[in-house]
């Protein structure tokens, strides 16, 4: 599958303000399927909880530079960027500090945009080591960063887990969207709806999975993130799920995913084989 060397960077906000949908899951496995087809990603951790640099394997004592140090405008987004494991995926760490920047940034002006600020290099360089797609891990909560990760994103990729309360908060989050839209970022779109944690045995799945298909037509990607254990063990490992085990249900997913998004961007740009 060819790659989107020739395009611009992509920047995907991964969110949800409902916890345990998937969203740090589907950031760090995502990632790590487009790193596998060619592209060359960075993942934004912007949750205080920093699990997205937990689960690709960055320890606390290496977070010297971190997402809360880009956004007080203190480093350049490339220098806080650290490389992984995986080749063709690094990640801006996140650690507690974080959970004070709102207070922070309260009172200082263009406080929506700093995040953006910081990807301005990362959008301007068009060498060859330009990152192809930023993935921003957003925290399970509607606050400033999240509102920074949209003001900075092209689209936003939302995680919907498939139980009876699916839905049940998104008509938020597309508000949020709106907003956003409205007021700071004009070109923000939905890049997609992917279900998660999809239990074939369970008749709810399908259930819900219909209803959202239903109510997002083709914004919901064909791909279904299954539940899967081997996806819930890979974090303690600091692994991607694709680096622990390759042939299981979840990284054969995490890869039709990955195919997907670049196909939607291929079709999106005009470019599509």
């Amino acid at each position: 599958m060819a790659k989107l060397s020739d395009n611009a960077l992509r920047v995907l906000s991964i969110s949800n303000q409902k916890g345990g949908v998937g969203k740090t899951t589907t950031a760090i496995n995502l990632g790590t399927a487009l790193a596998a087809v060619g592209e060359r990603v960075l993942i934004l951790d912007l949750d205080p909880q920093g699990n997205a640099s937990t689960g690709l394997g960055v320890p606390r004592q290496k977070r010297t530079t971190t997402i809360y140090d880009v956004l007080l405008g203190e480093k350049p987004m490339i220098d806080a960027a650290v490389a992984t494991s995986v080749p063709g995926l690094d990640i801006v760490p996140s650690d507690a500090d974080l959970s004070g920047v709102e207070m922070e940034l309260s009172q200082v002006a263009g406080r929506s945009f700093k995040l953006r600020d910081g990807l301005m290099a990362l959008r301007a360089n068009t060498g060859a080591d330009r990152y192809t797609y930023v993935l921003i891990d957003c925290p399970p909560s509607l606050n400033l960063l999240t509102v920074n990760a949209m003001a900075a994103a092209d689209a936003v990729l939302v995680p919907l887990q498939c139980e009876f309360f699916a839905l049940e908060g998104l008509s938020q989050l597309m508000r949020t969207v709106e907003m956003v839209r409205t007021s700071l970022n004009p070109s923000l779109e939905i890049q997609g709806v992917v279900l998660t944690m999809y239990d074939k045995r369970n008749s709810l799945s399908d259930q819900v999975a219909q209803d959202v298909r239903a109510h997002f037509g083709d914004k919901v990607y064909d791909t279904v993130i299954p539940r899967n254990v081997r996806v819930s063990e890979a974090p303690s490992f600091g692994k991607p799920v694709l680096i622990y085990d390759l042939k299981c249900p979840g990284s054969l997913a995490y890869m039709n995913l990955a195919r997907e998004v670049v196909q939607r961007e291929r079709v999106r740009q005009g470019t599509a084989a």
